[in-house]
C-alpha cells in the first residue's frame, strides 16, 4: 500500500478539522490476526464476560484460547494478586511468544476488515477499524455510561505493557449506504475466516485493501459527525488514557502515531440487537409481599400476567416474578416527561418504585440488586427468585434510538441499561501501539 495515499487522506482530515467540521476519523490498521487455522482456537469472549473462576476454568480448556491473554492471572495460583506487575508481563510474554511462533501474523499493510457475526440465523456486520482519541476526547465519539476509576486500572496496565490493544470497542453510527456498499462489496469474496464457536456464533471476516475502497470508506466516515460506544465503555476510557500517558512521554508525536488510535468494530444502527438487561432484587426493604404488591399496584397499572413467563412486547410495559406469579406493569402516561433519559423504561422503575419503595438509591453499587443479562432467558429470572432474590423485573430492551437520543443531549442511562448480543471476540483483532 502506498503510504503517500493514506497521508493525504489524513491531510483531507486534518483540513476538514481546522475548518470547524466535526465527523468521525476511523482508519484502517495494521491488524496482529491469527493464523487462518487457529482463528477459532485463539477467539474468545471479551475478558469481562467470566468472573475469576470462570475465566480460570475457560482458559484451562484450550492452550490457544486469547482469554489465557486477556486474563493472565488464570496462569498463576488461584489466590495469586491478578493486579500483580508480573501478571500483566505475563500476558505480553504470551502475546510475544505466539506471535514469533507465527500463531499471530502481523499484516504488510493497513485495511478494514468487514466482521460478520450471525446467532440464530441473524446477520450483524460492521467494520473493523481504528478509531480516533481525539474524537473521544472532542464527543465526536459519544458514550452512555459513566466509568469506574479501578475497573479501568486493569485494562490500562495491561494495554500499556502489552504495548497493544486487543479488545475491540463496540461502536455504533447512523447508516450511511457507501459505507455499506462497500462492505458487500467485500462479501463477495472468500472470507480470511470463517468458523463457528462453541457457542453456535458464526463469525466471519473479510478484509477491505484496495486503496479506492479504502479511500471511499474513510471518507464515508469523515460525513458521519456523531458515533456512539454501544458496548466496552471501560475498554475504551482505558485505551484513550494510555493514549494520553503515550502523548505525555512524547511531546513532539505529531498525531499519527497508532497510539492516537483505539482498536473498534462499527456497526450501522440497523444492524444491531440490544436485549432486555433484567432485574432482581434480594431484599423487599421490610414489605411483605402482599403488602409490596399493593404498594406496586398503587404506582403502576398492574395485571396478573396471562402468559407466564410474561415477556414485555412494548416500552413502557414491564414484567414482575413475585411469589411465583408473574404480573404485566404498564407505565401510567403521567410518568412520562419527554426527557429520553427520564423516559427509559429502566428509569422509570428506578425513579418510581425501586428507589421510593425499595431505598436503592444507587444502583450501581447497591448490593440488594443484581441484573441480568437478556441471553439468559426469563427463567433465570424465576431461578434466582426461588434461590437468592424476592422479585424480579423483566425489561423491554431499550432501543438503539433510545441510546443515541440520551447520548446526544449529553447524559448518561442507568447502568445496565442495554445487552447486545453476540459479544464480540476478542484475539481476531489486535492493535499493536507501536
Amino acid at each position: 500500500m502506498k503510504w503517500n495515499v493514506l497521508l493525504l487522506l489524513a491531510g483531507r482530515m486534518e483540513n476538514n478539522r481546522e475548518a470547524g467540521k466535526r465527523m468521525a476519523d476511523i482508519i484502517p490498521f495494521k491488524a496482529l490476526r491469527p493464523r487462518v487455522d487457529l482463528a477459532a482456537r485463539i477467539a474468545a469472549l471479551p475478558y469481562d464476560v467470566y468472573d475469576r473462576k470462570e475465566a480460570r476454568e475457560k482458559a484451562a480448556d484450550d492452550a490457544f484460547s486469547f482469554l489465557r491473554i486477556d486474563r493472565p492471572e488464570t496462569q498463576f495460583p488461584e489466590d495469586y494478586d491478578m493486579y500483580a506487575p508480573e501478571v500483566y508481563e505475563k500476558a505480553r510474554e504470551m502475546l510475544a511468544e505466539m506471535t514469533e511462533r507465527g500463531e499471530f501474523v502481523l499484516e504488510k499493510n493497513p485495511a478494514y476488515y468487514v466482521y460478520e457475526l450471525v446467532m440464530n440465523g441473524r446477520s450483524q456486520t460492521g467494520i473493523c477499524a481504528c478509531a480516533s482519541v481525539d474524537d473521544y476526547e472532542n464527543e465526536v465519539i459519544k458514550k452512555h455510561e459513566n466509568t469506574r476509576a479501578e475497573k479501568e486500572a486493569d485494562r490500562i496496565r495491561h494495554v500499556d505493557i502489552c504495548n497493544a490493544q486487543t479488545g475491540p470497542i463496540f461502536l455504533t453510527y447512523r447508516r450511511r449506504a457507501d459505507i455499506q456498499a462497500e462492505v458487500e462489496k467485500a462479501m463477495t469474496g472468500p472470507p480470511l475466516y470463517d468458523f463457528t464457536a462453541d457457542d453456535g456464533i458464526t463469525h466471519r471476516v473479510w478484509r477491505i485493501d484496495d486503496m479506492e475502497s479504502i479511500e471511499t470508506v474513510r471518507n464515508g466516515f469523515a460525513k458521519v459527525d456523531t458515533v456512539y460506544i454501544a458496548d466496552g465503555h471501560h475498554r475504551c476510557a482505558s485505551a484513550v488514557r494510555v493514549s494520553q500517558m503515550r502523548r505525555e512521554e512524547n511531546p513532539g508525536y505529531t498525531g499519527q502515531e497508532e497510539f492516537n488510535y483505539f482498536l473498534s468494530v462499527i456497526f450501522p444502527d440497523d444492524q444491531l440487537l440490544i436485549m432486555d438487561y433484567n432485574r432482581v432484587i434480594k431484599s423487599l426493604n421490610g414489605y411483605t409481599e402482599e403488602e409490596f404488591l399493593t404498594k406496586v399496584s398503587e404506582i403502576f397499572e398492574t395485571e396478573k400476567a396471562a402468559v407466564m413467563p410474561f415477556r414485555p412486547t412494548k416500552k413502557g410495559e414491564m414484567g414482575m416474578y413475585l411469589k411465583d406469579t408473574w404480573y404485566r406493569l404498564s407505565v401510567k402516561p403521567e410518568m412520562l416527561t419527554g426527557d429520553p433519559l427520564k423516559d427509559l423504561d429502566v428509569s422509570i422503575l428506578q425513579r418510581e418504585l425501586l428507589m421510593p419503595a425499595l431505598g436503592i438509591l444507587d444502583p450501581k453499587n447497591d448490593g440488594r440488586i443484581d441484573f441480568v443479562g437478556g441471553i439468559r432467558g426469563l427463567h433465570e429470572l424465576e431461578r434466582r427468585v426461588k434461590t437468592d432474590c424476592k422479585i424480579a423485573f423483566a425489561m423491554y430492551p431499550t432501543d438503539i434510538h433510545e441510546l443515541f437520543a440520551v447520548s446526544d443531549a449529553g447524559k448518561l442511562m442507568p447502568p445496565k441499561s442495554t445487552w447486545f448480543e453476540p459479544k464480540l471476540r476478542s484475539g481476531i483483532f489486535i492493535h499493536p501501539l507501536s
